[in-house]
């Protein structure tokens, strides 16, 4: 039980730190889907 709540922290902790790198990826991630999308339709 003690490791599982070790756990949960450094995940909290990592989660805490990068969490405006991870919303970078995915407004990169939606940007690069609509474009291919816009892409695809305005053809």
């Amino acid at each position: 039980m003690q490791t599982l709540t070790d756990g949960y922290r450094g995940m909290s902790l990592i989660l805490t730190l990068n969490w405006d790198r991870i919303l970078y990826l995915f407004t990169v991630g939606f940007a690069l889907f609509m474009g291919a999308y816009l892409g695809a339709y305005l053809q």
